[in-house]
C-alpha cells in the first residue's frame, strides 16, 4: 500500500514524489503567461508533448523507468545522467510536413520536445544504467547497490 495518496484513480500521482525534478505549474495550459513561467525551464515549445507518462518502480535489484513515447526512433529519444544523480529522458517528435494539397479534418497528435528529470537515490549503479525501446515504451534499468547484511556472532553468555 502506498502511503502517497492517489488522485488518478488507482495509479499513484508524481506529484508528492520526493525524487522527482518536475514542477506543477496549475496555468501551464492557459493562453496568457503563467506566473511561474519565469521559474519554470521548460519553454512553450517543451510543454507540447510533456505528458510523456513514466512509471518508476523498484525491485529488490534495480530501479525501471518505463517510458510511452508511441512513434519515436530510439535514435528520437535522449537518455542521460546529469550530477551523478539525475537522469534525464527528453526526446523530440517533428511535426508532419504540409503538402499544399492536403487537407486537414483533424490535428490531435502533440509534437515538439518533451524532458523528464528524476533524481535518483543513493542505492542506484550509475555506472551499470542499460536503456531498451520496444513498441513505444522506452525501459531504462538502474542497478541497485547490493545491501550488505551485517556479520551477527553470537556470543555464548558465562553464569
Amino acid at each position: 500500500m502506498s502511503l502517497i495518496p492517489s488522485f488518478f484513480g488507482s495509479r499513484r500521482s508524481s506529484i508528492f514524489d520526493p525524487f522527482s525534478l518536475d514542477v506543477w505549474d496549475p496555468f501551464k495550459d492557459f493562453a496568457f503567461s503563467s506566473p511561474s513561467s519565469s521559474l519554470s525551464t521548460r519553454s512553450s515549445e517543451t510543454s507540447a508533448f510533456v505528458n510523456t507518462r513514466i512509471d518508476w518502480k523498484e525491485t529488490p535489484e534495480a530501479h525501471v523507468f518505463k517510458a510511452d513515447v508511441p512513434g519515436l526512433k530510439k535514435e528520437e529519444v535522449k537518455v542521460e545522467v546529469e550530477d551523478d544523480r539525475v537522469l534525464q529522458i527528453s526526446g523530440e517528435r517533428n511535426v508532419e510536413k504540409e503538402d499544399k494539397n492536403d487537407t486537414w479534418h483533424r490535428v490531435e497528435r502533440s509534437s515538439g520536445k518533451f524532458m523528464r528529470r528524476f533524481r535518483l537515490p543513493e542505492n542506484a549503479k550509475m555506472d551499470q544504467i542499460k536503456a531498451s525501446m520496444e513498441n513505444g515504451v522506452l525501459i531504462v534499468t538502474i542497478p541497485k547497490l547490493e545491501v550488505k547484511k551485517p556479520d551477527v556472532k553470537s556470543v555464548e553468555i558465562s553464569s
